[in-house]
């Protein structure tokens, strides 16, 4: 009997796994992989000011090349669950289509790849020439602080050497087989604060209103023209996405007043020349007495791109071979956990496609759910064709 991708989706859909909340889905895995004679493993992490978060490890086989599918069960939430056709954990399928939270972003890519390892082992056997592993955290959605990246150095100590990944996040657009990520723009959030004096509206000689100084250095930061994008990725851009003064008096002059900003930035750049770009930007500006305060999130990323043709050949071969479509290799969107992947193996991302993700009535065609898996399994059955791969 083989294995259901669309049944795995749903059961994994009706675990309530907001971030950071479990909510059954790694239990779920955790009894369907170990059934098949997986090894698995759960680890919970903790830091300061983030919440604990589970994750999951799970292997069969042995030796090299060893192939880790990447994703995540956590998913945001739904929001007001009136306004879903359908209850978001629900998991109905109505004309053809599986509802519910994460169907796409990204416990569908999960089960898929779920599906078509346990049919790839139930063939095969563990002695098919290597090892096949899954990495699954519960915090991909959240801070990022507790999971893919703690469970990566967490399996390294553990013995494991990774050759190749693929991270199942839904990089298709429109139709199923548009696109393999091959690379990410890195990102760089930061917060700029200027200090002045407070006082009153009608006595301005005795207060330093900080609003025209941020204005100005938020005029600097919008002229600024980070590069033209190059024939691998496109455009670096900066975003101001908040201006905060939290006055709520029509005669105050206040003291303080704040902005955040992101910038998505390609491989013209490392991230302490972006920082050291912006830095100098805001520096020239003269804010008289004015105190500036600049400040990057820990949590940035590098861009990277991914150059491996074994990996990036067999998946898009097996796309082409399922769907008829040539895969577009891009760079394009935001960042996912292949951010922290990159640094333990050659990674690329395939899976569903994304137009309803994070929004109401997150849904997947039924029929993409058996294509993706077996668009896997083609993967599987090339990749591990001879004893190193390819």
């Amino acid at each position: 009997m083989t294995a259901s991708a669309v049944s795995i989706t749903q059961d994994l859909i009706r675990c309530p796994s907001v971030t950071p909340a479990e909510g059954g889905a790694l239990q779920t895995l955790e009894t369907l992989l170990g059934k098949a004679g997986f090894d698995v493993s759960r680890v919970t992490f903790q830091d300061t000011d983030t919440p604990d978060v589970e994750n999951l490890f799970a292997s069969i086989g042995s030796g090299a090349p060893h192939f880790v599918f990447a994703g995540h069960t956590d998913v945001v939430p739904a929001g007001a669950e009136a306004d879903w056709r359908h209850g978001p954990f629900q998991a109905e399928i109505e004309d053809g289509m599986l509802y519910g939270r994460g169907a796409v972003d990204m416990k569908g890519g999960v089960a898929a790849f779920a599906a078509a390892a346990l049919d790839f082992v139930s063939d095969k056997g563990t002695g098919f020439g290597g090892t096949i592993s899954f990495l699954i955290t519960g915090d991909e959605e959240g801070p990022a602080v507790n999971g893919t990246v703690k469970l990566l150095d967490w399996a390294e100590k553990q013995g494991h050497t990774f050759d190749a990944c693929i991270v199942g996040e839904p990089t298709n657009p429109d139709a199923l087989g548009d696109a393999i990520k091959v690379g990410r723009r890195g990102s760089l959030s930061g917060t700029v604060t200027v200090e002045g004096v407070q006082g009153h509206a009608a006595y301005p000689h005795l207060a330093d209103n900080p609003i025209p100084g941020l204005v100005r250095l938020l005029a600097a930061l919008d002229a600024l023209k980070l590069d033209d994008g190059n024939e691998r990725f496109q455009p670096s851009n900066l975003e101001v996405v908040s201006v905060d003064v939290g006055n709520p008096a029509f005669n105050v002059i206040p003291a303080r007043c704040e902005a955040r900003f992101n910038i998505r930035y390609n491989d013209a750049w490392t991230l302490d020349s972006l920082k050291n770009k912006v830095t100098e930007t805001l520096q020239a500006v003269d804010l008289g007495a004015l105190t500036l305060g600049l400040e990057f999130k820990r949590d940035a990323s590098e861009s990277f791109l991914t150059r491996d043709e074994t990996l990036i050949r067999a998946l898009s071969a097996a796309v082409a071979e399922e769907t008829g479509r040539v895969p577009e290799l891009s760079t394009g969107g935001g960042t996912s956990d292949a951010r922290f992947i990159k640094n333990y193996c050659p990674v690329v991302e395939f899976g569903l496609v994304g137009q309803t993700m994070h929004k109401v009535d997150e849904c997947v065609a039924v029929a993409d759910l058996d294509r993706l898996k077996a668009i896997y399994r083609r993967f599987l059955d090339s990749y591990f064709s001879g004893a190193n791969g390819i």
